[in-house]
């Protein structure tokens, strides 16, 4: 008997690869910042854009950082009360370095999270 073959939809979901990634940011500080995050889904985008309220890609950015760093046990890392400070006490230049960093699909030293 012939094997069936794959539906396209399952090939794009095995593809897709949504395993938690380690992320490592140098901060203009010198120190390390660490998260984890899975692939961006388009579901996830859309809901970010719908958070940020704007078509600001500064807001955007920042609701992607809030919905998508994990710590090291899977658990967010920001909440959504937190943009205020995210965006007023933290540097400019940290803050894009991270959300880079974040949204990168190309990046040296990614290793499996837990």
């Amino acid at each position: 008997m012939a094997a069936q073959p794959i539906r396209a939809l399952d090939r794009l979901k095995r593809a897709a690869n949504l395993v938690p990634v380690k992320k490592t940011v140098e901060l203009t500080d010198g120190s390390d910042f660490e998260f984890w995050h899975t692939a961006l889904t388009m579901a996830e985008r859309e809901k970010a854009q719908k958070a940020a309220g704007s078509n600001d890609p500064n807001a955007l950015a920042i609701q992607l950082l809030v919905a998508k760093a994990l710590d090291e046990n899977g658990n967010r890392m920001f909440s959504a009360g937190e943009v205020a400070e995210l965006k007023n006490e933290v540097r400019d230049s940290d803050l894009q370095r991270i959300i880079l960093a974040l949204i990168e699909d190309d990046v040296i030293n990614v290793e499996p999270g837990k």
